[in-house]
């Protein structure tokens, strides 16, 4: 069973008005904390807005804060967000890009739960500028060539190798 005396890292948030609310987990074993709209906002039909929630955030030294979508909102009503990644030193007012892609407008309204705060751990690692790459079975194989046969594969590699080749 999980508890709260298992927390040790601390998210720190300051409320830029009296409509801003804490993020707040679901439950006990949510991955994310909700956040909350400040104001009512229409986010038009194949379009998209940003719905302030009127916090700002101190994420956890070690991590960034993920904006993602709540599952509801996207499986019933079509929205997606946008533009998720709050870094370590960001201390500006936390909005929340929301993507309409249904046919009819869908109005947020103060108090919405519009999206989840998810904090992830990062890896920074030093850049190393090398002249060529290892190969690998994969190769340059990228937008779905993973789930391609074989022999397609196969042409997919062998026509960036050639666009290589044509370029140099």
């Amino acid at each position: 069973m999980l508890s709260s005396a298992q927390h040790t890292a601390t998210l720190q948030v300051k409320l830029l008005s009296s409509k801003g609310r804490l993020p707040a987990r679901g439950s006990v074993g949510a991955a994310g904390y909700d956040l909350f709209s400040a104001k009512d906002v229409t986010i038009p039909a194949n379009g998209r807005a940003i719905v302030p929630t009127d916090i700002s955030i101190a994420v956890p030294f070690g991590t960034y804060g993920r904006v993602a979508p709540r599952s509801g909102l996207a499986v019933k009503h079509f929205l997606d967000v946008g533009a998720g990644v709050i870094d370590a030193d960001y201390r500006g007012p936390v909005g929340v890009v929301l993507f309409n892609f249904g046919t009819a407008d869908f109005q947020v309204k103060e108090g919405d739960r519009v999206a989840q705060l998810i904090l992830e751990k990062i890896e920074t690692a030093q850049i190393d500028h090398v002249q060529e790459l290892d190969e690998t079975v994969r190769g340059a194989g990228g937008f779905g060539s993973t789930g391609i046969r074989k022999t397609d594969a196969v042409m997919v590699d062998d026509a960036v190798k050639k666009a290589k080749v044509d370029s140099a």
